[in-house]
């Protein structure tokens, strides 16, 4: 500790900074020491300063002493009503020396300059992933630890992040406010209706640097890396096969539960997938949307259509290993490698006859019922 002549005296032996004062360079000596002799008598909190830890304590008594004279909204600290009043008076004092922007709050300006410097300062113990902000930090250690700390009033469903539970509480509400101007479709949140515009600009900014595939929304392109990289992140807590993308995980796990939470409204019958309901549901109708360009023969599903089309092309795609035998579907082949491996998994429950095929157990079954229907 040295005392120096003029204004600023006293120089801090770390890193040399000066002070007019002892008293604030013992304070600001704590900075490199850790020290913090201030412990708040309610939560233990422990401050450097005893200033700090009397600004603190009205968090707990609620006590906001410095009043807006605009909006009267109040504040804990002086500094926040000063900062709070640039809002009303436009005032923003901190300028970009780089690109001249302006801030109305220094911390502001701190963040915005790593945009030019590419620091980011703020690592993940977890997954080592850096940010510029703190705040960005703490929100992103809540996909480690599965915090939700924001609850929906109305399902009960928890959040990571206020935004989301704020976007998520419109679902309730009915309100979509964002508008498209091409065919009026109306969206709860702003970035869907930029991602649904693409529809109409046709537009598809995300490339895929491996095949040049492209997309119009990012997190598409991120899951279609995974096929290249073969990256599996999803695990099934169960049998612990991996997936590539979350939706496939979740359907995956109602083989697990039996959960089946799509119903079709006229026979009742419940599906594990919304696009089994949907193709089931034009069993009802009796709509065939796919049709064959070949020979005009309409199917309800895009599956058939497409095992129908091998009948036109001969395409076999699948051989059997023990015989090289060809077949243009898949579950033919299954089926087909039960004549090597000798496996006759459909038992007839009247007289124990095994068979390869379901097929063949329905037509053998008629022995017994008498039934004779072609």
């Amino acid at each position: 500790m040295k005392k120096h002549k003029g204004n600023k005296s006293y120089q801090c032996s770390e890193c040399l900074k000066c002070f007019s004062a002892k008293r604030n360079l013992v304070t600001h000596m704590r900075v490199h020491t850790g020290e913090k002799p201030y412990q708040c008598s309610e939560c233990l909190k422990h401050f450097t300063q005893k200033s700090s830890l009397v600004q603190h304590m009205q968090t707990h008594t609620g006590d906001k002493p410095f009043q807006c004279s605009e909006c009267l909204k109040c504040f804990i600290r002086k500094g926040n009503l000063v900062e709070h009043m640039r809002v009303h008076t436009g005032e923003k004092p901190f300028h970009c020396s780089e690109c001249l922007k302006c801030f109305s709050v220094k911390r502001d300006l701190v963040n915005h300059m790593r945009v030019h410097t590419g620091e980011r300062p703020f690592q993940c113990s977890e997954c080592l992933k850096c940010f510029t902000e703190k705040g960005s930090l703490l929100k992103h250690t809540r996909v480690h630890t599965g915090y939700k700390p924001f609850p929906c009033s109305e399902c009960l469903k928890c959040f990571s992040q206020k935004g989301n539970l704020l976007k998520h509480m419109q679902i309730h509400a009915g309100d979509k406010p964002f508008q498209c101007s091409e065919c009026l479709k109306c969206f709860t949140v702003k970035n869907h209706l930029v991602t649904h515009m693409q529809v109409h600009t046709g537009e598809k900014p995300f490339q895929c640097s491996e095949c040049l595939k492209c997309f119009s929304v990012k997190c598409n392109l991120v899951t279609h890396l995974r096929i290249h990289t073969g990256d599996k992140p999803f695990q099934c807590s169960q049998c612990l096969k991996c997936f590539s993308m979350k939706n496939s995980l979740v359907k995956h796990m109602r083989i697990h539960t039996g959960d089946k939470p799509f119903q079709c409204s006229q026979c009742l019958i419940c599906f594990t997938e919304k696009g089994s309901l949907a193709a089931h549901m034009h069993k009802h109708t009796g709509h065939k949307p796919f049709q064959c360009s070949e020979c005009l023969k309409c199917f309800t599903i895009k599956g058939s259509l497409v095992r129908h089309m091998k009948l036109h092309t001969g395409d076999k795609p699948f051989h059997c290993s023990e015989c090289l035998k060809c077949f243009s579907q898949k579950h033919t082949l299954v089926a087909h490698m039960q004549i090597h491996t000798g496996k006759k998994p459909f038992q007839c429950s009247e007289c124990l006859k095994c068979f390869t095929e379901k097929g063949n157990l329905v037509k053998h079954m008629r022995v017994h019922t008498g039934d004779k229907t072609c």
